[in-house]
């Protein structure tokens, strides 16, 4: 995981007004940057400079923005082969005994340390290199049994989570297998493999969602043969205790077609580099064992060959790396609510009030109900997701980011209900509760310590601004041009042919009835939520390009109104996976009455959640709200702040 708080380069990437880069496409620049200012202007070049366009037949969750739903890139459920599970399954049971017998998660929460005794355990069965290849000295396993994995942390201890994930899906490991030359994994990987904990440093002060504004700097040498780092890097989690570092440092900047566009790279550095010092260890109101801290660069030499990628493309290895390091997150969030469930659960047939067990009131069973259907719909999403990194099926960028944001929304919101379940009993800590002779049920440990997850390795905010950018893509390589007044008229105009031609063949189609297809082998109840979701995907669409009319290239500021598409899609990719994965367990011999039971609360659940969110669209406060906050930064509403210490 991504160190708490710290913003990732999305933020910069997600300004959804930008358009296609003039990098990528060999053409004129889409983005008319001329009424901006020069700080937002080189935020944006930096970060299109950076992202690869979508692929033009897109992914199944980047389609439902432009209705078309292709339920078949899902279906069958892509499930994990005997083969791949057999190759996990010594390990994980390894991990899963291993953190019942011998990992104290209340001792490690009251006194903020991992015991060392856990960490070299840990290393010794090869939980610090769940991915990393054999030949490295890693156990060469797959995504979703890193998913696996992953699930039994959150279930069990979200520090360990924290530190074992951040470790391998942003720290070291993960760059280097994308971007790493042989000489640096031969060099690095056994290293991070079974001995040393890695960590990954961004943000600063000033710079954590806008990378553009990065004071950390890589000087060249006279010979270029090193650079020399000058700076510092705040909430650096794991860096208290790594042995090395990913480092993303502002370098000499480059022109390009006249223009100076700045650079960041990508750097490994050892910790015991002269001029390297911890300055500052973190605390945080969850997490309370993170290694979490300040790191600062005092003319520390990093030779060239440490670099990752090539100069300027840090940016670049940084958002690669997280399009599948974040789906780690969602996958420990399942186990945690999980965990959460089977609490709920036995507390509600046990507590007994007004004569019944709770769980008998509605306003208990109401929310039980959800955690179940929301823990259904949560391991469909990223199990799925991470089969389809494993058999490398496309750009799945949307999925990962829809997975991050939905799972771990979810999870904090089901951590809040089940401590409302548990009542006092939840909010009174396991040595408290242990202390009085009742069973030490962690439930603040757990709401606490989620909470940082709709925050780091991009917020919920970010990830909306994010998948919206993306969604907007197809449009905008389409039409985007027309409103940019720095491009000549003549190819403006031919952006209004062009787009023109499109939309009149596109647009209709959006009023026609959805089908998914005839969905052989789909149960009736699942049957009717794929035909709705596909429905749905086009009145989407629709809505999505009525706004693009209505707002124009002003569309970028509307940033409730694309979070609130986002959530649609989100959903409905949720319904189509939870549907998939239903037909799966069922066709696998699961009891098809229970598969069906959640699969069908959760459809309609989310049916209602799709509902308000399409409301929300025609009918907000938004620009009230905004206009209201303007007159509250103004000093306005003095009478609010009446009355307090």
């Amino acid at each position: 995981m991504k160190p708490p708080l710290e913003a990732p380069p999305e933020q910069v990437k997600a300004e959804t007004g930008a358009k296609e880069s003039s990098a990528r496409s060999g053409s004129a620049p889409l983005i008319d940057t001329s009424k901006m200012s020069a700080g937002k202007a080189a935020a944006l070049e930096l970060a299109e400079s950076s992202r690869d366009p979508l692929d033009e037949r897109g992914s199944f969750a980047s389609n439902l923005f432009i209705g078309r739903y292709d339920f078949d890139r899902i279906f069958p459920y892509p499930a994990q082969s005997d083969e791949d599970r057999a190759k996990g399954e010594g390990f994980l049971e390894k991990l899963k005994t291993y953190l019942r017998d011998h990992v104290d998660a209340d001792e490690i929460d009251r006194t903020g340390e991992i015991p060392q005794k856990n960490i070299d355990d840990l290393f010794e069965m090869g939980a610090f290199g769940v991915k990393i290849p054999q030949q490295f000295g890693g156990l060469g396993l797959s995504q979703v049994n890193y998913g696996r994995a992953a699930m039994l942390l959150g279930s069990w201890d979200e520090n360990l989570t924290a530190l074992v994930s951040a470790h391998q899906s942003i720290g070291v490991a993960q760059p280097l297998l994308l971007f790493g030359t042989e000489e640096q994994k031969r060099k690095y990987l056994p290293r991070v493999a079974r001995k040393e904990i890695s960590a990954f440093a961004l943000t600063e002060w000033n710079a954590g969602s806008d990378p553009a504004n990065m004071s950390l700097r890589a000087d060249p040498t006279d010979d270029g043969s090193a650079f020399i780092m000058n700076g510092e890097k705040l909430w650096c989690t794991n860096g208290v205790k790594a042995g090395v570092l990913v480092v993303m440092a502002k370098t000499p900047p480059k022109i390009v077609k006249g223009k100076e566009r700045k650079q960041i790279t990508a750097f490994i550095v050892d910790v015991d580099s002269p001029g390297l010092e911890i300055t500052y260890r973190c605390h945080f109101m969850g997490l309370r064992a993170l290694y979490n801290g300040v790191v600062k660069f005092t003319n520390v030499r990093v030779p060239r060959e440490n670099m990752i990628a090539k100069e300027g493309q840090g940016l670049k290895v940084a958002l690669t790396t997280l399009n599948t390091g974040r789906l780690t997150i969602p996958a420990a969030c399942v186990g945690l609510s999980k965990r959460l469930l089977e609490i709920c659960r036995k507390w509600a047939k046990e507590r007994v009030q007004w004569g019944v067990p709770i769980g008998q009131h509605y306003a208990i069973a109401g929310k039980i109900a959800e955690m179940a259907g929301s823990i259904f719909a949560m391991e469909a999403m990223t199990f799925l997701t991470s089969a389809l990194v494993d058999r490398k099926s496309g750009d799945l960028r949307i999925e990962t980011a829809m997975c991050k944001m939905w799972a771990t929304e979810t999870t904090w919101r089901l951590a809040d209900e089940a401590m409302q379940v548990r009542g006092g009993r939840g909010y009174e800590t396991a040595q408290s509760l242990a202390g009085r002779g009742e069973e030490p049920i962690p439930v603040e440990r757990f709401l606490r310590d989620c909470r940082i997850n709709t925050i780091f390795e991009g917020s919920s905010e970010i990830m909306r601004l994010f998948v919206a950018r993306e969604a907007l893509d197809p449009h905008l390589k389409v039409g985007g041009a027309i409103f940019n007044t720095q491009l000549p008229t003549s190819e403006r105009l031919k952006a209004v042919f062009t787009s023109g031609k499109f939309y009149v063949a596109w647009y209709p189609k959006q009023w026609l009835p959805g089908s998914a297809g005839e969905l052989k082998g789909v149960q009736d109840d699942l049957r009717a939520h794929v035909h709705y979701a596909s429905r749905t995907s086009k009145r989407l669409a629709r809505g999505l390009f009525h706004a693009m009319t209505r707002f124009g290239p002003k569309l970028d500021r509307e940033q409730l109104l694309l979070s609130r598409f986002v959530g649609i899609a989100t959903e409905l990719f949720a319904i189509s996976a939870t549907c998939s994965f239903a037909q799966y367990k069922i066709d696998r011999g699961e009891p098809a009455h229970e598969i069906l039971s959640v699969a069908n609360y959760f459809c309609r659940s989310a049916k209602m959640r799709i509902d308000h969110h399409f409301a929300g669209t025609s009918r907000n406060v938004d620009r009230a709200g905004f206009d209201l906050t303007q007159e509250l930064l103004a000093g306005k509403h003095a009478d609010l702040g009446e009355g307090i210490v």
